[in-house]
């Protein structure tokens, strides 16, 4: 083949996964969908020449970047999330009986602990998002060691307790999953978008798949949701081809505080719960059960 263009994937790279015949997850209590429920909070890690970053966000409710001065109007596009969001959704999972992880940046915690403390006084999950929002890849080595250290920090200050998951803003660094392990104290990450099943890595580490299609972020502008029926519909139409398949499988559902918090929009996240929250072939359940549920085996 040496005369063709480029080389050839990396022979770490697996285009076969599971293949036609994936395990039998045994999820608990007979459920065929294991389902995971990711709330994202980012609000005061985005780029944001206010907080020292050398530029601003570009994507919010709307797809502008301004350059070269602070830009108040993103700031607070982000507060909604903050300071009215976060409460609506919160309340709405409580309605259900449903728990879900909330994936949170270091600094958003840090500059308002109420991010990830009363999620956690609520019985959900508080996982590592990053400090700031903001990808991974060609981040030097030790500007992300400490990266992952002080997000640790933020959490556990906050919440009194050790957070056990991460997942990297879009692409982790070369180093991402190595140094979450010389860490420590990590089950899993979910750094993964190719499976609809979690993996063992290496003894004491799960990959947790994520997934953009099932993810409230494409309420943004040029993306596919309008209305929030689109997004319920949309979602629920995923889980019922799941459970028809009679197979193991595992969904993520994407949130995102500043995003389905909107009015307009929170009924879909409601009309979610309502149909998966009591169906028993249905797993509702926190990244960090599943990825306890995979390592118990």
């Amino acid at each position: 083949m040496a005369d063709l263009p480029g080389g050839m994937p990396p022979l770490s790279r697996s285009t076969l996964g599971y293949g036609e015949n994936p395990p039998d997850m045994a999820w608990p209590g007979g459920a065929k969908l294991a389902l995971s429920f990711v709330v994202n909070v980012e609000e005061g890690a985005e780029m944001n020449r206010n907080s020292g970053d050398e530029r601003n966000e570009s994507r919010f409710e709307a797809n502008e970047e301004v350059v070269g001065h602070p830009d108040p109007c993103m700031e607070t596009h982000f507060d909604y999330g903050a300071k009215v969001g976060l409460w609506r959704i919160l309340d709405v999972f409580d309605r259900h009986n449903a728990k879900a992880t909330f994936s949170s940046c270091g600094r958003a915690v840090a500059h308002g602990p109420h991010l990830a403390a009363a999620p956690h006084a609520r019985g959900h999950e508080v996982s590592c998002h990053g400090w700031r929002w903001e990808r991974h890849a060609g981040m030097a080595e030790e500007a992300e060691r400490a990266v992952i250290a002080g997000t640790v920090r933020a959490i556990k200050d906050a919440t009194g307790e050790a957070p056990v998951g991460w997942h990297t803003r879009s692409a982790p660094s070369v180093n991402t999953r190595r140094l979450l392990r010389e860490h420590g104290g990590f089950i899993y990450d979910s750094d993964d978008y190719g499976d609809e099943l979690p993996r063992l890595h290496e003894p004491g580490h799960v990959i947790l798949p994520y997934c953009f299609d099932t993810n409230d972020m494409r309420f943004a502008p040029g993306q596919a949701f309008v209305m929030g029926s689109d997004f319920s519909r949309y979602c629920l139409d995923a889980v019922d081809w799941l459970l028809a398949e009679k197979r193991c499988r595992m969904l993520s559902i994407g949130l995102h505080l500043r995003i389905i918090g909107r009015p307009g929009r929170i009924g879909a996240l409601d009309a979610i719960l309502a149909r998966v929250a009591r169906d028993p072939r249905i797993w509702v359940a926190r990244r960090r059960d599943i990825a306890a549920h995979v390592l118990a085996g």
